[in-house]
């Protein structure tokens, strides 16, 4: 069986400490999203969150990228506190958000374009850079699909290329908002794969956000699972397989053992 609830890492790479969110009215009205939530993760730590519906996971998300401010507590990265959008950040979604008037390539650079230090330097690199895209393209199997449009590709190729754009910049660290959620299961279990891989070449910091247990438990080192609004951690699971994982792990008894926990604890906050 997995650990439980270990003690916090005395550095962590992102600390969030007794973070409340409320939207809508100031004051004591308005929708409280979290309510004293903390979490700490370690550089290079893969962390997933879940939970019931509208326990605010997302919300979670956007304070750790700086996209929102908390209500009270605070959110700190790298050592410093969070308080606007994070350069150092890569984010990935439930859809692909590919822009569809670009090629799989020059979507895939789109964060060069932007971020920093790339930005500044980008015309003069470019022929590295796009060395580089292409590169990442092969490695999750997309090589040949460079100049093929958002439109000319299935699902998974879509979400393929939406990691790639989250990593190409090499950010420390990666966000992840149910980014399989919307394929078959083949696809997302293909694309975990997938992730691992693009994972373990590079160790950035990893948030995911899911309802998938069975994904959680193959790619996390860490699950965190939420209560019912207003969200907080109510429990916090250790997985103990060594990588690379495989989908066969998956069938093992204990893998098994550790979704039926977190399924467990997921029901008691659903029905409290």
């Amino acid at each position: 069986m997995a650990a439980e609830s270990g003690a916090a890492p005395a550095n962590a790479f992102v600390d969030i400490d007794r973070v409340s969110l409320r939207y809508g009215a100031r004051g004591g009205d308005g929708t409280l999203a979290l309510d004293g939530t903390s979490i700490r993760i370690e550089k290079g730590e893969f962390i997933a969150v879940v939970g019931p519906s509208g326990c605010g996971k997302s919300s979670l998300m956007k304070l750790v990228s700086g996209l929102q401010r908390p209500s009270a507590g605070q959110v700190a990265v790298a050592g410093s506190v969070v308080n606007g959008p994070l350069k150092i950040v890569g984010m990935a979604f439930q859809n692909a958000t590919l822009l569809p008037w670009r090629t799989t390539l020059d979507n895939v650079l789109l964060p060069l374009e932007i971020v920093e230090p790339h930005a500044s330097r980008y015309r003069q690199n470019r022929a590295q850079y796009v060395e580089g895209a292409r590169a990442l393209l092969e490695q999750v199997g997309l090589k040949g699909f460079e100049e093929r449009y958002p439109w000319q590709l299935s699902g998974g190729m879509q979400q393929r290329s939406s990691l790639c754009r989250a990593l190409i910049h090499e950010p420390a660290l990666l966000m992840l908002d149910e980014p399989f959620a919307a394929l078959d299961a083949f696809t997302r279990e293909d694309l975990w794969g997938v992730l691992q891989t693009l994972w373990l070449a590079k160790r950035p910091t990893v948030i995911l956000v899911t309802h998938d247990l069975r994904e959680a438990v193959y790619l996390a080192d860490t699950v965190y699972v939420m209560s019912a609004r207003p969200g907080r951690v109510v429990s916090t699971t250790r997985v103990p397989f060594a990588r690379p994982r495989t989908l066969d792990d998956t069938f093992k008894p204990e893998f098994i053992e550790i979704t039926h926990h977190l399924r467990d604890q997921i029901a008691k906050v659903r029905n409290a």
